[in-house]
């Protein structure tokens, strides 16, 4: 399984991204994705996760309200929308898949990650 994260950039607090994570290699469709993220200096974390059907979320506490994730089983795409940005949201986002059918907010619960896409937030 290959996983294709884009749509990082430089914004300005208070605006807005989307990012995507395009799958390809094998049908996502039954499984659960993640995206994380890490902050320069600091540890990989939990950003939020999805069921392989969209009926389960998990989503950090410290993003909850301003990020959604979602996902598109007939485009083998999964989604990360970014509001209300924070300059404490700068971070390199990385996406990844598990093979459990429930989403997962441990990293070692995810056996394919993305490579990853900066999103700057200026203030």
């Amino acid at each position: 399984v290959q996983l294709q994260a884009c749509g990082g950039g430089l914004v300005q607090a208070g605006d807005s991204l989307s990012l995507s994570c395009a799958a390809s290699g094998r049908t996502i469709s039954v499984y659960a994705m993640g995206w994380f993220r890490q902050a320069p200096g600091k540890e990989r974390e939990f950003v939020s996760a999805i069921s392989g059907s969209g009926g389960s979320v998990l989503t950090a506490d410290s993003v909850k309200g301003r990020f959604a994730i979602s996902r598109d089983n007939t485009k083998n795409i999964v989604y990360l929308r970014l509001n209300s940005l924070k300059p404490e949201d700068t971070a390199v986002y990385y996406c990844a898949l598990t093979v459990r059918i429930d989403p997962a907010v441990l990293p070692e619960s995810y056996s394919y990650w993305g490579q990853g896409t900066l999103v700057t937030v200026s203030s």
